[in-house]
C-alpha cells in the first residue's frame, strides 16, 4: 500500500497576528484551563483503579480518556498510519521522535495496545501526573546520572523480558528547533538487553499544535506512522549504533519538519 502524502509544515511566520493573539487567549483562559482539571479528574481516578488493579490497565484505560478529552478540546485531529504493525500480545519497543509534550496524548490515543513511558524520575515527583505514572506501572530513569542511568536501563530490559511493552524518546527530550534531535544510545542499549522487536514511530504535526515551551495549545492536524518492527534478538552490544541509526531514518523518512 502507498504510503499517504505527508501533511504540509505549517508556516507560523504568515498566520496573523491578530489571529495569533486570539489563538493564545483562547488556550489560556479555556483550553489550558480545561487541561488542567482532565489531569486532576483522570489523575485522581487512575489513583483509586490502582486500589483495584495491581497490572495497571485500568490505569492505562484514564489516560486514554485523559488524552481523548486533551485532543478533542483542543481541536487536534490525529490521522493515524501503519496501525497494522502494531500486534496486539507481541511485547515490544516503541521509539517514537519528540517534538511536543502533545506527543504523549496522541500515542495514547492511537496506538492500540497497551504500553508504558520510559521517563525521567523527575516527572514522576509532579502532582497528579507523578502519582499516576508511579501507580501504574510507567518506569524512571535517572539520565543525568550515568551509574544509576546504566542500573535503571538493565531494570527496564527485564521489566520488557517480563513481557511489559515501553515507549522510549530516543531524542531524551522535546526538540526545540523543529527538527529531529541526535538519538541517544541507552534507548537501543535497552533494546537489545531486552531482545524485543523495536518499533518505530514517526510523529509530525505536534510541535505546531503546542510549541516546547510554551500554553500556546492550538488546534490542527498531526499525523502518527508506526513502521514496520526491527528485530533484535540477534543483535549485540556491539551493534547499538548500528540500530539506533536504522531506527532513526526510518522515523526521519516521513518526518516533516516545522519551517
Amino acid at each position: 500500500m502507498a504510503a499517504r502524502a505527508p501533511i504540509a509544515a505549517p508556516d507560523i511566520q504568515k498566520e496573523s497576528r491578530v489571529r495569533y493573539f486570539l489563538s493564545y487567549a483562547r488556550s489560556l483562559l479555556f483550553t489550558n484551563l480545561l487541561i488542567y482539571f482532565y489531569t486532576a479528574a483522570c489523575g485522581t481516578a487512575s489513583l483509586l483503579a490502582s486500589i483495584f488493579d495491581a497490572e495497571g490497565r485500568w490505569q492505562h484505560a484514564c489516560a486514554r480518556a485523559w488524552s481523548w478529552l486533551i485532543l478533542k478540546t483542543s481541536g487536534i485531529r490525529v490521522r493515524a498510519e501503519g496501525l497494522e504493525n502494531v500486534r496486539p500480545g507481541q511485547t515490544a519497543i516503541y521509539c517514537a521522535n519528540h517534538q511536543s509534550a502533545m506527543d504523549i496524548p496522541i500515542l495514547f490515543v492511537n496506538l492500540p495496545v497497551q504500553f508504558r513511558f520510559v521517563a525521567k524520575r523527575s516527572l514522576f515527583n509532579m502532582p497528579f501526573m507523578g502519582w499516576h505514572l508511579r501507580r501504574s506501572g510507567h518506569i524512571a530513569v535517572d539520565p543525568d546520572r550515568p551509574r544509576d542511568g546504566l542500573k535503571s536501563m538493565k531494570r527496564v530490559a527485564e521489566e520488557i523480558r517480563e513481557g511489559k511493552s515501553v515507549l522510549l524518546f530516543p531524542e531524551g527530550h522535546r526538540s526545540r528547533t523543529g527538527q529531529l534531535l541526535p538519538f541517544k544510545a541507552g534507548s537501543f542499549y535497552i533494546a537489545i538487553l531486552s531482545g524485543v522487536p523495536v518499533v518505530p514511530i514517526t510523529i509530525t504535526g505536534s510541535s505546531h499544535v503546542l510549541k516546547p515551551d510554551t500554553y500556546h495549545v492550538r488546534s490542527g492536524q498531526t499525523e502518527m506512522i508506526v513502521h514496520p518492527s526491527i528485530e533484535t534478538k540477534n543483535l549485540t552490544l556491539k551493534d547499538v549504533d548500528k540500530l539506533s541509526e536504522q531506527v532513526k531514518s526510518i522515523i526521519a523518512s516521513r518526518f516533516v519538519p516545522v519551517k
